[in-house]
């Protein structure tokens, strides 16, 4: 079915007064299946680690291997659905977690192990990108922007799923083992494709750059795909391996850096265009904040757990409900905060509990009562809430309208970088057993990332000009060719 086709399946229902809610159920199961995976194995690392006589070190390669893999896959695939549309590439990704779901439950070693978390983050890597597509094109179609409600929903049910993820890994592991934690992805996937068959739009016809620039295959930046690719891998293996015979490895991640900018700067049709980036200084901005709140985040829900269940002496169920507040006083949050247009705001004040959390945690030690660790999980809530869902709508709004899917792949790039470097310091805290001084080691990494968010938060002088008003947001921008900056201009509802 086509666009016209499909475009015509909506106006005869009515849809066209409003975004299409039909196609929330693909579009926000899409987005949780890396969620899902990123909470699961939280709680799943200690047990993996004993049933397969593998350090808190070597486990710290299962988080680092999906997030290596989403952080590259994101932003191609989003690259891909900004050309071809969401449904093609969704339904392979979404068959490639069932894929993922089978290898990892019947790995026999860490190595293989690893690999289905490859897998697993080549295969959540399009729901995401996808979801924030189908927003657009659904604000192209009506004439106004989508709802508010619409990106609540998305960063309410990764809230949601993150409430569930623990305490569902927990349960798995009790029931089944940490096996089960990897086979809960075949069903997740075969709901994920007969949703994406039955209610995402047919491919979309090539827009008008595309075009423009020689048709959709000509926009296929594959050398600059590869140079990314390139660094990221050098990047990753640079930050898990912070010790001085491996800092070679800077030197990789600087020539392919390197190559990669000329590319960029060179191309036609650039994979990324740093040209229409580097005139977009809110968005680079985005995108920094990005990473540094994720440095914070990931650092807890992954140092957190670990410490709760080895140097606390949780069990992985225990471990799992200690974090349920933390995501609780999330969703409450991104649910009140998303009827609010601003995003500093809400930076602002999620800055300040990523401060007063890290504060806290170094307090914490191997007797603390456990109402302490509830304690942290609550005030952690607040950023948890406040952030995703702040970004997500500065990006939104920031982006080029025509790269909204890539843009928000990248805006997940450099989140799960910030989720690499917080495996990194987890690692290198950690060492062979997460103990309380780990902890303690890791929280003051964390609280030195979130003091670098707020300043840069504190110092954007743009996030006041972020959808504040039901007036028109204009987002300067760079257009590619031209010596002058053009202005986009956008409806923000």
């Amino acid at each position: 079915m086509n666009d016209v086709t499909n475009g015509a399946a909506r106006r005869a229902t009515g849809a066209e007064t409003g975004f299409d809610r039909r196609l929330l159920p693909p579009m926000l199961l899409g987005s949780v299946l890396n969620p899902v995976n990123s909470t699961i194995i939280s709680v799943a690392l200690v047990p993996i680690g004993r049933a397969l006589g593998a350090p808190a070190a070597q486990t710290a390669w299962l988080v680092s291997a999906l997030y290596l893999a989403t952080s590259l896959g994101q932003p191609v695939v989003g690259r891909l659905i900004d050309l071809f549309g969401p449904r093609r590439l969704f339904l392979i990704s979404t068959g490639l977690v069932g894929v993922a779901g089978v290898v990892g439950t019947l790995a026999p070693n860490l190595g293989v192990l690893i690999g289905a978390r490859v897998l697993l983050g080549f295969g959540t890597c399009a729901g995401y990108p996808a979801a924030m597509a189908l927003v657009r094109s659904e604000a192209d179609r009506t004439g106004r922007d989508s709802p508010a409600g619409v990106l609540t929903a998305l960063a309410v049910a990764n809230q949601t799923i993150a409430v569930v993820g623990p305490l569902l890994g927990g349960l798995l592991i009790a029931a089944g083992g940490w096996r089960a934690t990897f086979a809960l992805n075949v069903p997740l996937a075969v709901a994920a494709v007969l949703l994406g068959l039955w209610r995402l739009p047919g491919p979309k016809a090539p827009s008008a750059r595309a075009r423009a620039s020689g048709g959709v295959a000509a926009q296929l930046d594959l050398l600059g795909m590869g140079l990314f690719a390139a660094t990221l891998v050098s990047l990753l293996l640079f930050l898990m391996n912070l010790r001085p015979p491996d800092w070679y490895l800077l030197l990789a991640v600087a020539a392919s850096a390197t190559a990669f900018a000329l590319r960029e700067l060179r191309a036609t049709a650039p994979f990324i265009d740093l040209r229409v980036l580097g005139g977009n200084t809110p968005l680079l901005a985005t995108y920094a904040r990005a990473l540094v709140a994720y440095v914070v985040a990931y650092a807890f829900l992954y140092g957190f757990s670990q410490w709760s269940e080895d140097g606390h002496g949780l069990t992985p169920f225990h471990a799992g409900l200690v974090q349920i507040p933390m995501f609780v006083v999330g969703i409450g949050v991104s649910i009140v905060s998303g009827r609010r247009r601003g995003v500093r705001g809400k930076l602002l004040v999620g800055a300040a509990g990523q401060i007063v959390a890290c504060v806290v945690l170094l307090t914490l030690t191997g007797t603390s009562p456990l109402w302490t660790l509830v304690l942290v999980a609550l005030i952690f809530g607040l950023p948890q809430g406040l952030n995703n869902l702040a970004l997500q709508n500065s990006v939104y709004f920031q982006a080029d309208p025509e790269r909204t899917a890539s843009s928000a792949g990248l805006l997940r790039t450099f989140a799960y970088m910030g989720s690499m470097i917080a495996s990194s310091a987890s690692a290198a805290s950690f060492g062979q057993r997460a103990d309380t001084d780990g902890m303690h080691h890791l929280a003051w990494i964390m609280l030195g990332a979130g003091v670098l968010y707020l300043l840069l938060t504190v110092f954007d002088r743009t996030l006041g000009r972020v959808a504040t008003s039901p007036g028109r947001h204009v987002v300067p921008c760079r257009r590619v060719g031209s010596g002058a900056a053009a202005g986009r201009t956008r409806r923000a509802r």
